[in-house]
């Protein structure tokens, strides 16, 4: 398996990943899947911004995860050296250490932008990802009670914080 940037071409897989999670976890807080001109408009954005889009692809199953980082609180100077970083792994491959490579090659990408702090938000009920984040060098930093609601049920937010340029 690579890890490498992602073209448009991986953007079908890429969505598929997403909407799969959208449906069945907590790991976005959104209810509805997206159409492929949403992640499309996202990829735009973020490769106008030289934001990375990463893609872990295995040589027989094609694009099995993805990573990206954008802005922090939106695009306020204040925050310009803070990036919030997302990673999800298409569910025959989870566990296999596939979201860690995708997250580990976000950091190169964000030195080199001059960034200085990667934050990452994580439903409170994911284990594995705070357990992926805390073996990272990430910290949790807060935790956000009740802040979501998906599948009837309120969600607390953990942030988790690491900085990339020490």
């Amino acid at each position: 398996m690579i890890v490498r940037k992602a073209v448009e071409a991986d953007l079908p897989a890429i969505l598929a990943i997403y909407n799969e999670v959208i449906s069945t976890s907590t790991a976005v807080y959104s209810d509805d899947p997206v159409p492929l001109d949403n992640r499309k408009a996202w990829f735009d954005r973020q490769q106008k911004r030289n934001f990375p889009v990463l893609a872990a692809v295995h040589p027989d199953d094609g694009v099995v995860g993805f990573s990206a980082f954008g802005d922090w609180r939106g695009a306020w100077p204040g925050y310009r050296h803070t990036v919030e970083h997302s990673v999800h792994v298409r569910a025959d491959h989870r566990g296999a250490g596939i979201g860690r490579r995708l997250v580990e090659a976000l950091f190169p990408y964000a030195l080199e932008l001059e960034m200085h702090v990667m934050i990452g938000g994580i439903d409170a009920s994911n284990a594995a990802s705070l357990r992926l984040h805390r073996n990272l060098g990430f910290e949790q930093v807060a935790e956000f009670r009740q802040v979501g609601k998906k599948f009837g049920r309120w969600l607390d937010l953990v942030f988790v914080q690491r900085f990339v340029d020490c």
